[in-house]
């Protein structure tokens, strides 16, 4: 049985984007495409959120090909080309993309079936939208978040929609010389 994994960057105080969706406050460098990688290509499902899918979209398919592509870019584009990826929507049409599936209406029971159905994990990257929606359904298993050294004061929230308690245990740590603190927790049984 799968795990659904959160894969996502947040400020110290908690958001996901800004007031205007804005992610300009993320740090990224070799560093942190690097330990990312090394997760990431372990995984053979992607979940996204439709905003999120289409940023993707318009970047990866293609990405590689662009003059002074980046290892990472070389390497994010192979990978993203190979998994099989799961959409949230009620407005993408599935035919007209490869490898991928979309999820419409009553996402809860789908991704029960996707979780049963897959062996390994599967990773929902940013869309915080779709995070909510998930919490909300108490799909996710484990969070990976990616804490940015910067205080925005108000924006999009990582965490919302929580109907009840969700323990969590620290499972690991890693800090990144810029600053940014990798937070690895699973969900855990209440007592």
């Amino acid at each position: 049985m799968g795990n659904i994994v959160l894969f996502m960057h947040t400020s110290l105080d908690g958001f996901a984007a800004g007031t205007k969706g804005e992610m300009d406050w993320i740090h990224v460098d070799e560093e942190i495409f690097d330990f990312g990688a090394e997760r990431i290509m372990k995984t053979n499902t992607a979940l996204y959120g439709r905003v999120t899918f289409q940023l993707m979209e318009s970047y990866w398919p293609t990405a590689a090909d662009q003059p002074g592509a980046s290892k990472h870019d070389k390497e994010h584009a192979a990978w993203y080309k190979t998994v099989h990826k799961v959409v949230l929507s009620n407005t993408l049409d599935q035919a007209t993309l490869t490898n991928t599936t979309v999820i419409g209406k009553d996402y809860a029971a789908a991704l029960r079936k996707l979780k049963e159905d897959t062996s390994g994990e599967i990773l929902l990257f940013g869309s915080p939208t779709a995070a909510h929606a998930l919490l909300a359904e108490n799909l996710i298993d484990e969070c990976w978040l990616f804490v940015n050294p910067v205080l925005l004061g108000e924006g999009m929230p990582v965490f919302d929609g929580i109907k009840e308690r969700l323990p969590l245990k620290l499972v690991k740590t890693h800090v990144f010389s810029a600053g940014v603190v990798c937070l690895q927790h699973e969900r855990q049984q209440e007592k």
